[in-house]
């Protein structure tokens, strides 16, 4: 069958990748096409836009590069109707995907959804645009099954979280060798994930680094999104004490003693490697103001959200300063607070159920197509 995958941000193009390596592998007649990221091409297929070309961030941002995005919503819609797939998969995205989608019903396409947008965050009116142009969706966090069917009565399929599977079926890392290749010494390592984007990554460092001489009994490692060249985080690399690795944050999680962490799905990924963290976010101003006024959860990060309670910090906008980065990153390089911060991950984990989000998601979309 032929398969059209959009994907647009670095989290969709892991997604993507083990949702492509499956199809590939349960059905051996498959074509691809799509649009992500390097580990979706490392898969096969054919890479048509790269999500470096896509992600504007933000309100403001968005109106900025709108003649660029209904380019590409147009050249996309072109595409699609070249390579006439048998199923489009949608992987989150959804201010792009969900304008696709409408479109595409009205092709006589089958439309099918993984990674559910977070309607239950913001823009719940779109559950109307989603009962009516998308065929199958499959939703990767348990608390949005009775989102969807209880409140909003539209099925879906729960798939468990491709999370742990990208975790489980990483190459082991060499720790020594990965401490030698990047020049850390003996001292623990506290990871810095400022995000993929670079308005967003010059944001996060400027503050996050502000705090580096503040603990001289650690190391701390910038994690490069792949997204972004070398040259755009010299920048950030003037003191002794910090290093950076590319494209290589498993592997620095891995040996992570702590970490500070933008908000998203890096929140996430570092609760699953255990890794006691701070999560940040802070946006341009009038973004953040319209945000605030639209969004109601009680939690940003996916961890809290998941267990319904503050399980980790969130330094939001003005609360995200020197002063309360010091005092919260203390805290969790403390062995009490430490202890309790791993209980209630080992108890996420659980709740996100096992292995094999990418082999059920890829199962259910062969057999609903079929």
């Amino acid at each position: 069958m032929k398969y059209y995958i959009i994907a647009g941000e670095a989290s969709g193009d892991l997604h993507g990748a083990n949702l492509m390596k499956e199809l590939y592998k349960q059905d051996n007649q498959a074509e691809i096409r799509f649009w992500g990221g390097d580990l979706m091409e490392q898969v096969g297929g054919t890479l048509v836009k790269h999500y470096r070309d896509l992600a504007f961030m933000g309100f403001v941002e968005v109106l900025q590069n709108l003649k660029t995005i209904l380019n590409n919503i147009t050249f996309c819609k072109e595409d699609i109707t070249a390579f006439n797939p048998d199923v489009i998969v949608f992987i989150d995205y959804p201010g792009f995907n969900m304008r696709i989608a409408k479109w595409a019903r009205k092709q006589g396409l089958k439309t099918h959804y993984y990674i559910s947008p977070q309607i239950w965050a913001w823009k719940e009116n779109r559950i109307k645009a989603i009962k009516r142009d998308v065929d199958k969706m499959y939703i990767i966090l348990p608390f949005e099954k009775d989102f969807y069917e209880k409140k909003h009565q539209f099925p879906v399929e729960f798939v468990g979280h491709p999370l742990i599977d990208a975790i489980q079926n990483r190459p082991t890392t060499d720790n020594e060798a990965f401490r030698k290749e990047h020049n850390l010494d003996d001292r623990p390592v506290i990871a810095l994930l400022p995000g993929s984007r670079k308005q967003e990554i010059s944001v996060m460092l400027s503050v996050m680094l502000s705090v580096v001489d503040d603990f001289p009994n650690y190391q701390f490692v910038i994690a490069g999104a792949p997204s972004q060249e070398y040259n755009f985080y010299e920048q950030f690399l003037n003191k002794r004490s910090i290093h950076f690795v590319s494209n290589k944050t498993y592997d620095l999680l891995s040996i992570a003693h702590a970490a500070l962490v933008t908000s998203g799905t890096a929140t996430l990924e570092t609760a699953l490697f255990k890794v006691p963290e701070v999560v940040c976010y802070k946006g341009n101003w009038i973004s953040y103001q319209i945000a605030k006024r639209i969004i109601t959860l009680k939690y940003i990060s996916l961890v809290n959200l998941i267990m319904d309670k503050e399980v980790v910090k969130e330094l939001i906008q003005g609360d995200f300063n020197k002063k309360n980065i010091k005092a919260e990153l203390q805290k969790i390089l403390d062995t009490p607070h430490r202890e309790k911060l791993l209980a209630d991950y080992n108890a996420l984990e659980q709740k996100l159920g096992g292995a094999g989000a990418s082999a059920n998601t890829a199962k259910l979309i062969i057999e609903h197509v079929k």
